[in-house]
């Protein structure tokens, strides 16, 4: 689409979106560092997130919800790499709890601009429909991820141990956050149904 090239590409206003360019390049320096520390797995785990974090830059949601994706983001996959879950037993449960919740959110706004899903702001109450629906989708991907897990501990490094307690309480944590991204929806991602300005707008839109 047009207008998400246009975000992807434009140049950041203010310090915040700075901040949070910063930490788009700090997730390509880190393919590097970890491919160099820790091998092929470490440096592919960060391009993936280099990806993912551009989501956020090419929705135009708040600066705010920029900078706390990409900083939960690099310190999930750091602590993978570096296997800091194993270290620390529960580390990994706000982890899921947070980057869930976040990632829930941004695939909801995806999913609105993308007009994959009805706007619900015309709805009785717009606010409890943000909380189903981003804590349904936080379900699916804590479901999917645990599903990701299974194949790589299977298929892959069977030496990862991974038992149900683990597996039911990631998914709690992880649906829990997406409850609390969607009653934050509104604060974290502006309006999630406005459209991106159109290119020839006098002024960008207020975030």
């Amino acid at each position: 689409m047009p207008e998400f090239l246009r975000n992807l590409l434009r140049a950041p206003r203010g310090p915040a979106e700075l901040l949070a360019d910063g930490l788009r390049l700090a997730a390509i320096a880190s393919i590097v560092v970890a491919g160099v520390g820790w091998g092929a797995k470490g440096a592919s785990s960060f391009a993936v997130v280099s990806v993912a974090m551009l989501l956020p830059r090419v929705l135009a949601v708040r600066p705010g919800f920029d900078i706390a994706y990409g900083v939960v983001a690099l310190v999930s996959t750091w602590s993978s790499v570096t296997d800091l879950y194993g270290v620390v037993r529960w580390w990994d449960l706000p982890m899921h709890f947070l980057m869930t919740g976040l990632a829930a959110a941004t695939c909801y706004v995806l999913l609105i601009r993308l007009r994959l899903v009805e706007d619900v702001a015309p709805l009785p109450r717009p606010r409890l429909s943000y909380v189903v629906l981003t804590t349904t989708i936080g379900a699916a991907l804590s479901a999917f991820w645990e599903m990701f897990e299974w194949f790589t501990t299977t298929f892959l490094d069977p030496a990862t141990v991974l038992g149900y307690r683990d597996t039911v309480a990631d998914m709690v944590f992880g649906t829990l956050g997406s409850l609390l991204a969607g009653l934050l929806l509104p604060v974290l991602a502006a309006e999630p149904r406005l459209s991106v300005a159109p290119h020839d707008a006098a002024e960008p839109p207020a975030r």
